[in-house]
């Protein structure tokens, strides 16, 4: 082979490589946005709405990392509650991350810089959502919420909504 026919397709490969990388990243950037909105409705523990700054109607959001109870689940109430009063009418960001089994938003959301899925979970209204054989992202302040026996860690029968889902079913 010649030399300009090596560096040729060096050369390629090169582009090639280049080319994969940029669909990467492009990927990537398209399962996630920032956005910034103004919360209109509280759902549960785990669930609210925004209304986009830029318009269009208000969206459904799970906050990702956390599973807070069940509405009919004991503390399901005072953890939407929690979330409302936190929340609701403020203006925060969104950090959409991907959309789960049931084609929810799956998002970070931040007030005034704040991790709300952090504080819920910190102030003992959710768990931090495990993932297989992950604690899951807020396991630190679940200890600390635990060892402070804040909101529902003070019940030592707590139970997981996903435990409770299966035993009971779902409120609706």
């Amino acid at each position: 082979m010649t030399e300009a026919g090596w560096y040729g397709r060096k050369n390629l490969a090169g582009i090639l490589l280049l080319v994969c990388l940029g669909l990467g990243w492009t990927q990537a950037a398209a399962r996630t946005s920032i956005w910034h909105g103004t919360v209109t409705y509280v759902t549960d523990g785990d669930t609210l709405w925004v209304q986009a700054d830029r318009g269009g109607p208000p969206r459904k959001i799970r906050l990702d990392g956390i599973d807070a109870p069940e509405i009919c689940q004991h503390h399901g109430v005072m953890a939407r509650d929690a979330l409302a009063q936190q929340v609701l009418g403020q203006s925060v960001r969104v950090d959409a991350r991907r959309r789960d089994d049931y084609d929810r938003l799956l998002a970070k959301i931040s007030l005034q810089g704040q991790d709300v899925g952090a504080w819920m979970v910190l102030q003992g209204h959710a768990w931090s959502y495990r993932y297989r054989h992950s604690a899951g992202p807020y396991a630190v302040q679940e200890t600390q919420a635990r060892t402070r026996g804040l909101g529902l860690f003070a019940d030592p029968g707590a139970e997981r909504p996903r435990v409770f889902r299966l035993r009971h079913g779902s409120c609706h």
